[in-house]
């Protein structure tokens, strides 16, 4: 990439907006990249948890940020969706999904992206290539359910279940996917299907918040789980989350969230900065980050 945000000479500054996001590997990753490049890159966490910030703020620290020289800000649970009203525009993938998890400061204003979707569709096609897609189940409706089901509807999944302990997002998500995508169907749930949506199922994927070391615990009854079923998680801190641990002691396929992880901020790095950056390098920095856990 090029331009003026990739400038010789030029440091940047980035941050992070979230709650709990103390042990995000998304500053470290960002900052050594940066450095490999020959750049420096200073990255903030702005944790509305230690603020004492309720998550409609979002919309006030994205306008401080822009006043405070910011050059981008990656968004986080549980603010994805709220940020948008603090929005000056959208990319389409951004619009479709209702969700934003980067925002980049120009002459445009401030616009948001979604790189969770692209992040995790490039994972699961490098992780799971041959892995059986027809009928998938996402556990969660917010910006992250949105974001994989969106990946999961443009890799080719026919059948698609929006679980959600909310009905009323779940069945929001489920329109909204089934209008982007009319070749597919796409169901929504409550929690007290999720069972009978797991019975006829190729894979689950994990898109809540449970899992992340602030909210230990396991999304659903282990039982639900058979070794036919491949199961992914998009928490990647724990690297193994109990749903995983779960799930391969019952001779499931799994896949973690660190692809994801990485490939998303591969993708938010080069949409803030203007640099190019190397996947590869961005999963070595990830795996010296995580090396003990």
């Amino acid at each position: 990439m090029s331009g003026a945000y990739g400038a010789p000479g030029r440091s940047f500054l980035a941050g992070l907006i979230g709650a709990g996001i103390g042990p995000s590997l998304t500053p470290p990753m960002h900052e050594r990249e940066a450095a490999r490049l020959g750049r420096r890159l200073v990255y903030r966490t702005i944790d509305i948890d230690r603020l004492g910030m309720e998550p409609g703020s979002v919309g006030y620290l994205v306008e401080a940020a822009s006043r405070l020289g910011f050059d981008g800000l990656n968004i986080t649970h549980p603010c994805k969706r709220l940020v948008l009203p603090a929005l000056d525009g959208l990319s389409p993938e951004a619009e479709a999904l209702g969700a934003v998890n980067t925002v980049v400061f120009g002459a445009g204003g401030a616009v948001g992206h979604n790189t969770d979707w692209s992040g995790f569709a490039r994972s699961l096609r490098q992780e799971l290539p041959d892995a059986p897609g027809d009928r998938v189940v996402v556990l969660g409706a917010g910006g992250a359910g949105a974001a994989v089901a969106y990946a999961l509807l443009v890799s080719g999944v026919r059948e698609l279940a929006v679980v959600d302990v909310d009905g009323t997002s779940a069945v929001a998500l489920a329109a909204r996917l089934a209008e982007r995508f009319p070749g597919a169907v796409c169901r929504p749930a409550g929690t007290d299907g999720l069972g009978a949506a797991l019975a006829g199922a190729d894979g689950l994927v994990h898109a809540t918040p449970t899992g992340m070391a602030h909210h230990p615990g396991i999304p659903l009854d282990p039982g639900l789980l058979r070794p036919s079923l491949w199961v992914a998680d998009v928490v990647y801190r724990p690297v193994r989350t109990e749903l995983l641990r779960a799930a391969q002691a019952r001779g499931c396929r799994t896949l973690g969230g660190g692809g994801m992880a990485v490939f998303q901020a591969s993708d938010a790095f080069g949409l803030i900065t203007g640099l190019e950056p190397s996947p590869e390098h961005l999963h070595a920095h990830f795996r010296e980050l995580i090396a003990g856990e």
